[in-house]
């Protein structure tokens, strides 16, 4: 018999589930999140969602207000700047070094999730697109092998994951640009710096299109008041 893999600690099992569905996009900016609709959601016990709320709330990933509600950040446009700055700072050196280490059979694979990436997008499926998308970026990072960016990065996804599904919601799937293309094709020639430059524009493509969307809501705000 081959031995069984260790069960992993609830707390642990249910702050990934909290942090997959606001990944995917499946918890929206300024959605109440409380500790019965996630037990309900994730058939996990009152204790380790109470302390994955709290986990993500220190994260950034939630917002506790003084009244004991937690919602999603609803991102302003300082924020998002900051975002933008931050994620221009970290990810494209992130690509630039893995590009230096990544091997043939883990282009391969990256091939492999944006097929999954290209299939979500034609078949407009928001959800699965966030997911693979998600999923190519800290693959590609992988081999970079950074122990203290990496999860700096993660942090900024989290914050910016709920308003990026607003965002593809809002534009669609078929009309997104894709960058992977061009990271792939320059992996494959084994150059970094175009590997950083697609990951550097593929990011501004997507945060300018957030920033739009927030004009655009507080212009229609100001119309209204």
């Amino acid at each position: 018999m081959s031995p069984t893999a260790p069960k992993e600690p609830a707390h642990l099992s249910t702050y990934r589930g909290i942090r997959a569905l606001i990944l995917s996009g499946d918890l929206v900016p300024g959605e109440p999140v409380t500790i019965q609709g996630l037990t309900d959601r994730l058939g996990a016990g009152m204790t380790p969602v109470r302390e994955a709320i709290r986990r993500l709330t220190s994260e950034g990933a939630l917002i506790f207000h003084g009244n004991r509600r937690v919602t999603v950040p609803v991102l302003t446009l300082p924020q998002v700047d900051e975002l933008i700055f931050a994620r221009l700072a970290l990810e494209p050196e992130l690509a630039r070094r893995a590009a230096d280490r990544i091997t043939g059979a883990e282009i391969d694979a990256l091939e492999m999730v944006d097929a999954g990436i290209d299939a979500a997008m034609r078949a407009g499926d928001t959800r699965s697109y966030m997911i693979r998308n998600h999923r190519f970026h800290m693959q590609l990072y992988a081999p970079a092998g950074t122990e203290v960016i990496a999860p700096i990065v993660e942090a900024l996804w989290l914050r910016s994951a709920p308003a990026l599904r607003v965002m593809c919601a809002r534009f669609g799937t078929q009309n997104l640009p894709d960058m992977h293309v061009a990271a792939l094709a320059a992996l494959r020639a084994g150059d970094p710096e175009a590997v950083a430059e697609a990951i550097r524009h593929d990011i501004l493509q997507g945060m300018d299109n957030v920033r739009n969307l927030i004009r655009e809501a507080m212009q229609h705000s100001a119309l209204g008041a």
